[in-house]
């Protein structure tokens, strides 16, 4: 199939499955068809290992979203899809371009549309197709678009058409047209400015020859003063890092407890202290070896100085883990607690990235580029795990589990909260819960959410 069959394919599949409908079984569907079309689409050379494992992250993700229909699922397929369709053309392309290209080609697209020597075939096309286009296709794009400018400027010429009773809703239809069009038309079709492929090169992981050669970063400092200002710095952040450690596990250990209020606020702001810091000592580190120091000789005592600052702040880390860890005995387990521990995570993979950095001799590229793939990591855990019901059944062994909060502000978690309505003889929970699993099963099957399908009324 050429370009402009996936084109069309894909457009008619979107309406189909999202006409009258809400989003949920549908997105899934669609989603899972664009993966196995690139999949085929996809040359052989373009299909390499990472091509692959995004093609069963893409697949996965589907069937998550299929299965609960939530943000995490969301941002996963979609997140999937772009990266499997942006792996397919482009093998060497940094994964971090994706962002420059998809806003390029979402406000190009209407340009590209009208390049139709572009994606159209350049040769005639005979028959039925040739006819469908000319005769049908082409004249109902302008009806339609001309149809709405006047019944938006006429009462009396939009109500020579509403006095007709239609089991369509053309409205509907036709904006699942244009939406369904403009998704696969820059998906299939989108196309990378020869600017970014120049400046594929600024994201490398490696040094090329000529940055490893030693010599000044500034003009108003030279290289043994530089090399010197590192050290310093490097060696009084140590000191200033040592005492925070011991004051900031002193005042989270040792001092006086404090009202749940008071211990969630401070948590909260301790651990955005924590990843603030991080951050920064990560900035510090990259500003010290964005180029020759990786390379210099002389540069032995900053880097052992960079190396034991990364294994500090490490330690830091490990500390508002472990405050944290003592938050959630004492108090139970939310979303928010439980996204402390992937924020956390993320800090000591940033850290230990770094660490890697200074000892393989990468640029700052290599962090931003590994970061990314660990972001995306986390938002397929998010999308694959079950949270809520992980949250639930901790919560209920718990003798001050709140029974409303769960139902309410917890999704998924009605087959944890079906058990525990049985175990108490909680005949109103129960009613109340299989109140809420009936009106979920009650919606059309491409609207449905697979997860109720499967809980017993």
């Amino acid at each position: 199939m050429k370009t402009h069959h996936y084109i069309f394919l894909t457009a008619a599949l979107f309406v189909i499955v999202f006409y009258d409908q809400d989003i949920g079984l549908n997105l899934g569907i669609l989603a899972i068809v664009y993966a196995l079309l690139t999949l085929f689409k996809t040359p052989e050379r373009n299909r390499t290992r990472t091509f692959l494992i995004l093609f069963v992250t893409s697949m996965l993700s589907s069937f998550a979203f299929i299965w609960y229909r939530d943000f995490p699922s969301l941002l996963a397929v979609v997140s999937s899809i772009l990266l499997l369709g942006y792996r397919s053309r482009n093998r060497k392309l940094k994964i971090l371009f994706l962002i420059p290209v998809f806003i390029i080609n979402s406000f190009t697209s209407i340009f590209r549309f009208f390049s139709f020597d572009a994606w159209l075939p350049k040769k005639n096309i005979s028959g039925v197709w040739q006819k469908t286009l000319a005769f049908i296709v082409i004249p109902l794009v302008f009806i339609s678009i001309f149809f709405g400018i006047y019944s938006a400027g006429s009462d009396h010429f939009a109500a020579l058409f509403t006095d007709y009773e239609l089991d369509i809703n053309l409205w509907q239809l036709l904006s699942l047209s244009v939406l369904g069009f403009f998704i696969a038309f820059n998906y299939w079709n989108y196309a990378v400015e020869r600017f970014i492929y120049k400046n594929n090169y600024l994201l490398d992981d490696n040094f090329n020859d000529q940055s490893k050669v030693q010599k000044a970063t500034y003009s108003f400092l030279d290289l043994d003063a530089e090399r010197t200002s590192g050290v310093i710095s490097f060696l009084c952040l140590n000191i200033l890092l040592v005492f925070f450690i011991i004051t900031y596990n002193y005042e989270q250990f040792y001092e006086v407890s404090k009202t749940p209020v008071q211990l969630s606020e401070e948590t909260h702001e301790r651990v955005n202290a924590v990843i603030m810091s991080i951050v920064m000592a990560v900035m510090v580190i990259m500003f010290y070896f964005k180029s020759g120091f990786n390379f210099d000789p002389k540069a032995k005592l900053m880097k052992m100085l960079a190396r034991i600052w990364i294994i500090l702040n490490a330690v830091l880390v490990l500390s508002a883990a472990l405050k944290n860890y003592e938050y959630i005995i004492t108090y139970g387990f939310t979303y928010k607690r439980l996204g402390v521990f992937a924020f956390l995570l993320l800090a000591l993979i940033g850290l230990a990235l770094t660490f890697i950095k200074i000892q393989k001799q990468k640029r700052n590229a290599f962090l931003f580029n590994g970061m990314t793939w660990y972001f995306y990591g986390t938002i397929l855990a998010c999308s694959y795990v079950n949270w809520g019901g992980i949250i639930t059944s901790q919560n209920m062994k718990r003798k001050d589990f709140a029974v409303n909060y769960h139902l309410e502000q917890i999704s998924f978690s009605e087959r944890r909260l079906l058990k525990y309505a049985d175990e108490k003889k909680d005949l109103q929970l129960k009613k109340k819960i299989l109140e809420k699993v009936k009106e979920e099963k009650a919606k059309p099957f491409l609207s449905k959410i697979l997860y109720y399908e499967t809980l017993k009324e």
